[in-house]
């Protein structure tokens, strides 16, 4: 006999069918997307969206003045420098050294349309540097894009889930692929996409001393920058500071986007912060092939120049303004972003009051903190089972081995939660538990 769900299980079924994936327990975020819609449509019901990675606040005043301005300043007529705006460039000096502590050089400071393009780039230019190093590790789990992005540059990738390997236990198992002799790359999310996991000052200072003992370029995506909520990471130019690899090493680049901390995601604007060691190294394979060897050369002026002519003028502007004002402590950027943590932790409550565990549960002894994700799985059922029977309860979210984790179970998004969402979502819950006793 069917059991009774809050969502009609012929519109589900309907949905999921006309999809025609071979393995819909494998269905990419956007997929996801796309059969809930179709379920909201057919049947008038609204959905809990946890699948999509989308700030949920509205962007920041201060940039959307200061990008206004820039436009009726007419600068949506001229083509912005590839390099970036120079108030841009020394404005990211400074939100660097007030929130991580690292001295950067702004000639090393470059504007992207959103980390993407500058991961991106970033996977071309360090692939093409040395023909021995043709793969990129991750440690896991993470981004699913980025994953798709060396698929659309034909790079090779490896990867391991960080579940069982923190601390010691972390670097040595980077240190067994690193000795390999073929990374280029090292990438991770720090706070972590999806865990919220957060590598500690000793892991990081690991890792930047193996990236230069066996010469690779740690890439550090600080999306979810200062996000993490157990300690204040807010106040510029004090400690603590947001914990970065640069302090460990002349062999990274940082990834600091405008999408989350700045809820700017719109207008697709960060930065690809490079050490200025790696920015000025020249390598004999890139000479080859552009006729310059230097990185950041080659960086800015091959490949950014042929993706994009540049970042967005009016962008670059609003993104200026907001390190300005955080760096002159005008302007707290994290105050509004803890609301992602207040989401997370109502949310865990009604999971796990209704039968589900966090996955990543532990962070080097601690509890995983609240913020813009967390994780969770149900006794018995897989990631893509759980993701698949929970469309039936009106809650869309992906499975966790789309991020290269190696643990059953979903990834929740707390961005589009709505106040009044939690009691329906409590109920749909409810019947969930009641429908898979434990």
């Amino acid at each position: 006999m069917m059991k009774q769900t809050p969502i009609d299980n012929k519109a589900v079924k309907e949905a999921i069918d006309s999809m025609h994936l071979p393995d819909f327990s494998k269905a990419t975020i956007r997929e996801i997307v796309t059969v809930s819609h179709l379920i909201e449509a057919k049947t008038g019901d609204k959905f809990v969206h946890m699948e999509m990675g989308v700030p949920g606040l509205p962007p920041e005043s201060i940039g959307v003045k200061a990008e206004i301005e820039a436009l009726k300043n007419g600068v949506a007529a001229k083509y912005p420098p590839l390099q970036g705006v120079e108030a841009l460039k020394k404005e990211t000096v400074r939100f660097v050294k007030a929130f991580i502590n690292t001295d950067v050089n702004s000639e090393c400071c470059v504007p992207t349309s959103g980390s993407m393009q500058g991961t991106f780039a970033s996977f071309l230019v360090s692939g093409q540097s040395d023909p021995n190093k043709n793969t990129v590790l991750f440690i896991d789990p993470g981004f699913p894009v980025q994953k798709d992005q060396l698929k659309v540059l034909g790079m090779k990738y490896e990867s391991f889930d960080m579940y069982s390997y923190r601390g010691e236990q972390l670097l040595e198992k980077l240190e067994s692929y690193l000795k390999k002799g073929n990374i280029c790359d090292i990438v991770y999310s720090n706070p972590n996409n999806p865990s919220w996991v957060c590598l500690t000052d000793n892991e990081l200072r690991g890792i930047g001393r193996l990236a230069t003992q066996y010469d690779a370029i740690v890439m550090e995506d600080l999306a979810y920058f200062g996000m993490d909520f157990r300690k204040d990471l807010s106040k510029p130019f004090e400690s603590p500071y947001q914990p970065s690899v640069s302090h460990y090493t002349d062999n990274y680049i940082l990834f600091i986007s405008g999408s989350k901390a700045f809820s700017y995601a719109g207008q697709r604007i960060g930065m690809s912060v490079i050490s200025e060691k790696l920015y000025h190294r020249s390598y004999e394979a890139l000479k080859e092939r552009y006729t310059i060897g230097e990185f950041g050369n080659i960086f800015v002026n091959r490949v950014l120049y042929t993706l994009s002519s540049g970042t967005a003028h009016s962008a670059q502007c609003a993104l200026a303004a907001m390190f300005k004002a955080a760096c002159d402590g005008q302007y707290n950027f994290l105050e509004a972003v803890h609301e992602y943590g207040r989401r997370a932790e109502k949310l865990k409550k009604i999971f796990c009051n209704n039968g589900f565990y966090i996955v990543y549960d532990n962070d080097m002894g601690e509890n995983i903190g609240n913020g813009f994700y967390f994780t969770v799985g149900y006794p018995g059922l897989s990631g893509g089972q759980l993701m698949t029977e929970l469309l039936f309860y009106g809650v869309s979210a992906i499975a966790l081995d789309t991020t290269g984790s190696k643990q059953q179970g979903i990834r929740v998004c707390t961005s589009f939660i709505e106040d009044n969402q939690y009691e329906i979502f409590e109920q749909r819950m409810k019947v969930f538990h009641s429908n898979h006793p434990e």
